[in-house]
């Protein structure tokens, strides 16, 4: 490297398995990248946790990028060829373009043309690419905090699932959700704007008024608002409309008077998500909830990424925003193949609202809850509730009572399903949808003997236990996810049957809105308020507690526990416990 340039903390690469070069680069195409700067003074942790809320001037001002820093990388990048587009004081970003040569050179780094394995599992996809760590000129040591955009592999994934054809089970409406778990009467929502982040897909006006048309509902305020060159595309061949048209459905049918604002951003990496997070956080207004339903196993992210989302999500906090995020669909593995337990980032981080998905069995009409249990239909392929113990944040002091256990040594082997795919199969038929707890224990759990350790302090289920209880327990809170007790929306023409931790963030998302509603109040990161008083093994008042079931590696009990957190919602009782607090 020349001697103008210093590495960037943070900022390595890992290589890809599977990588092949489509073509040589193009040197002389121009992309824009995202340069984020340090803070003018530290984000102290009381803003952060609240109740102070601060305006956007205000974190602009005393926490955003001080315009001396600016001034500065602007005069060192343009000099190297490049031109800034735009600076975002506020969230500490600025925009930088130039050609892919220029932007190389600059950075220090070989950047390639290539394809690899699509982490969704949709085929090939083609992608810029990088190995290793950048590098940023010598004067911007300590200024420049993250380089994100150069490398573009797909890195979040939707956390949806479809319920199978062949999967029998109760179905419900977003609405009769909200119902069951007793959402706050005599709300809506109303004067609230929930915030929503997509990486890909779309939806049509024509599915928003067949939807909510059937419900007898007003379709809500929807805006779109395109972030990084992507925009509403309900022609996306991905899938990702369904997350998409989830997302909204979900959030119209549950807090009807709720504005949404939908942020479509590129899944590039880091870039679009730490984007389009930033976006919704300085909007005016200022959103309630954000509401997250994409992540990736937080160990596949760069320290920069993490970082810099981490940084983006404490000033929503700062701002009064409760960021909500799905916790993953693939029990607590997190869908890595190496035999390690895993959490889901963002949802792992100390600024959001971790979201855990449970069973479902409750009357719609009179909203009582026969059955609720974790999510695990890992047997069946059906997904299960992600959660456990993270390997990259520390304890946060606010759930230093919770009684968060040592994480996992391992995966266990049954939890991948394979051993008894068979036997479920063969069960699946003899299920009838008033039995689906039944059979859930029956293909699940048919003991509850079987060596797991433990309830609220995350006992691994059969393994040893590693780590010390020092670190970030997920999921905070949870709600319906399984999709074979799944969430009736409409989508691509056709109503279909939808779950996963997908569906949890944004009714979270929206039951915040009607709990601001009631009470006023922007509760920023309301987990300071959740925790507030709990003990290992005890009922958290405003939840229903799970006590059944396990992820994996992780087995349900009372209290806190990394299946399903501090349990789903009671509305209303959260709603008295948050006016009294």
């Amino acid at each position: 490297m020349p001697e103008s340039l210093v590495p960037l903390a943070g900022s390595e690469r890992a290589s890809l398995p599977d990588v092949t070069d489509t073509a040589p680069l193009n040197t002389a195409e121009r992309a824009e990248i995202t340069v984020l700067l340090r803070r003018r003074a530290e984000l102290p942790a009381e803003i952060i946790e609240g109740p102070t809320v601060l305006s956007s001037a205000e974190l602009a001002a005393g926490y955003g990028a001080d315009p001396a820093d600016v001034e500065l990388v602007s005069r060192e990048l343009t000099s190297r060829g490049l031109q800034v587009t735009a600076v975002y004081a506020t969230t500490r970003r600025v925009m930088v373009a130039g050609s892919l040569g220029d932007l190389s050179t600059a950075f220090g780094t070989t950047l390639r043309q290539v394809s690899s394995p699509d982490p969704g599992g949709h085929g090939r996809v083609n992608h810029r690419y990088r190995e290793g760590p950048l590098y940023v000129p010598a004067a911007l040591d300590g200024v420049v905090t993250a380089v994100l955009g150069l490398d573009t592999r797909p890195q979040a994934q939707p956390h949806f699932r479809s319920r199978a054809a062949t999967a029998q089970g109760a179905s419900y409406t977003p609405a009769q959700v909200a119902q069951i778990y007793d959402f706050p009467a005599g709300t809506t929502g109303a004067g609230q704007t929930v915030a929503i982040i997509e990486l890909g897909g779309g939806y049509a006006a024509s599915d928003l008024d067949a939807y909510f048309g059937g419900l007898g509902i007003a379709v809500p305020s929807i805006t779109a608002v395109s972030v990084d060159g992507a925009a509403n595309n309900p022609a996306d061949t991905s899938g990702a409309d369904l997350e998409v048209s989830l997302d909204i459905d979900v959030i119209g049918a549950a807090a009807p008077g709720a504005a949404q604002v939908v942020y479509f951003a590129p899944n590039n990496g880091d870039q679009g998500f730490v984007d389009a997070i930033s976006a919704a956080a300085e909007a005016s207004p200022a959103p309630i909830a954000i509401s997250i339903s994409w992540g990736q196993s937080e160990d596949s992210w760069t320290a920069q990424g993490r970082s810099a989302m981490n940084a983006a999500m404490s000033d929503a906090a700062a701002l009064g925003i409760t960021v909500c995020v799905a916790a993953g669909d693939n029990g607590s593995d997190d869908d890595v193949t190496d035999g390690q337990v895993h959490v889901d980032f963002p949802a792992s981080s100390p600024y959001a609202l971790g979201c855990g998905g449970t069973t479902l069995v409750a009357d719609p009409t009179t909203g009582t809850i026969s059955s609720e249990v974790v999510w695990n239909e890992l047997a069946s392929n059906e997904g299960a509730t992600g959660g456990g113990v993270s390997d990259q944040f520390a304890l946060p002091t606010w759930q230093a009572d919770a009684g968060v256990g040592p994480r996992a040594a391992a995966q266990p082997a049954a939890a991948s399903g394979a051993a008894g795919a068979a036997a479920s199969d063969a069960a699946a038929g003899d299920a009838a949808a008033g039995d689906v707890v039944a059979e859930h224990r029956r293909r699940h759990h048919p003991d509850s003997g079987g060596g797991s350790g433990g309830s609220g302090s995350g006992g691994s289920g059969g393994s040893e236990e590693s780590s010390g209880a020092d670190w970030r327990g997920v999921p905070d809170v949870a709600g319906n996810g399984d999709p074979v007790t799944g969430y009736q929306i409409y989508s691509g023409g056709q109503a279909q049957v939808v779950g996963g931790t997908s569906a949890v963030a944004p009714l979270w998302s929206a039951l915040i809105a009607r709990l601001a509603q009631a009470t006023g109040t922007r509760f920023g990161l309301i987990q300071t308020l959740l925790y507030a008083d709990v003990s290992p093994g005890k009922d958290v008042p405003g939840f229903n507690d799970i006590t059944s079931g396990n992820n994996g590696a992780y087995e349900a009990g009372p209290g806190w526990d990394s299946c399903s957190g501090l349990g789903s919602p009671d509305g209303t009782a959260l709603l008295s416990r948050l006016q009294d607090s």
